[in-house]
């Protein structure tokens, strides 16, 4: 981790100095004040507004914001946040952001009922979450590239995540694969179908646009593309952008008499409890999401006690082998 000795170093100055400027503080001359943001900058590292501003005012509250609180995607999430949460000896709140504007979630960041917030939802507007920021309210978003400096982004690498489950089932023969896609304004859902789309590439393999049917990452959704996947010529695989959307396609394929995998090959993603239950057990990429959590409970308390951190975290995803992927006659 880079601390304030960093930015001292390559601003040739003293950690005091460094200290002093980001605490808008000290009787330091305006040549030497640039040179320290400059420092900081480059070295892609902010620091929030003073920390004896925010002990003053504390609640004691760590505020958790998911999209859809139903999720099991978020259960590991938020459990791995609630234990960083209660070794500090915080209060923690979870809250969804369905309502829009009208949630409680955008109420709690509006008027700053919570000393931080951790972000896991699309849907909060961008302009909120910046303008937050740079009033000094410590925000950590997660599985969300927002272009803003004074955010702290912890990010799954999706590219490499459909990448991979692509090149597994490229591996395994498969040169017909589908992709069952999550929300169009989903940057996860996106950065898996580039990966996707990478894989087929390298494998000079030319995407067909009827196998890219979309979804909005729900069980009903993995069926209802199922269905319709049904309807025209089968691929020999099919990648489904999450493990809902998976288990919600075995359905359908059962009812349809096709045999997983001898006739069809299924991956999935997420590695959702549920998943290693099916039948056949799905074969899916594993995120680490409780890791993820504890790292972004992390980086939220420093932020709170006033430290320089990085402002982007990425973590990799590793696969998760069952069986419902098929080996083909690769001769």
């Amino acid at each position: 981790m880079t601390t304030i000795k960093d930015v001292a170093k390559m601003a040739g100055v003293a950690s005091s100095t460094v200290s002093c400027v980001l605490n808008d503080k000290g009787n330091v001359s305006e040549p030497t004040r640039l040179r320290v943001l400059e420092a900081a900058s480059q070295l892609n590292y902010v620091r929030h507004g003073p920390a004896s501003e925010l002990k003053r005012n504390s609640t004691q509250t760590i505020g958790v914001i998911v999209h859809d609180m139903s999720s099991p995607y978020f259960s590991d999430l938020v459990n791995g946040i609630e234990t960083v949460v209660m070794s500090h000896g915080y209060d923690m709140i979870v809250c969804s952001s369905l309502g829009g504007e009208k949630s409680t979630a955008h109420r709690y960041i509006r008027e700053r009922r919570v000393d931080g917030a951790i972000v896991i939802a699309q849907n909060i507007q961008d302009q909120l979450l910046i303008e937050a920021s740079e009033a000094g309210f410590p925000i950590v978003v997660m599985d969300r590239d927002l272009d803003a400096q004074h955010i702290v982004k912890v990010l799954m690498s999706d590219t490499q995540g459909g990448y991979l489950a692509t090149r597994y089932l490229i591996d395994k023969g498969h040169r017909t694969i589908a992709y069952i896609s999550g929300p169009s304004q989903s940057e996860c859902n996106l950065h898996r179908y580039q990966g996707y789309l990478k894989a087929l590439k390298e494998a000079g393999i030319e995407e067909n646009p009827e196998w890219k049917i979309g979804g909005q990452y729900m069980k009903q959704d993995g069926y209802n593309a199922a269905k319709k996947l049904l309807e025209g010529e089968l691929p020999s695989a099919v990648f489904f952008a999450n493990d809902e959307m998976a288990i919600g396609g075995l359905e359908a394929f059962r009812e349809h008499n096709i045999s997983i995998p001898e006739q069809l090959s299924v991956i999935g993603f997420d590695n959702i409890p549920a998943s290693q239950y099916m039948n056949p057990p799905l074969t899916t990429f594993r995120q680490p999401k409780r890791d993820a959590g504890q790292l972004a409970g992390h980086v939220l308390f420093q932020l709170l006690n006033g430290e320089i951190v990085e402002t982007l975290y990425t973590l990799d995803i590793q696969c998760v082998e069952r069986d419902s992927v098929r080996l083909l006659n690769l001769s």
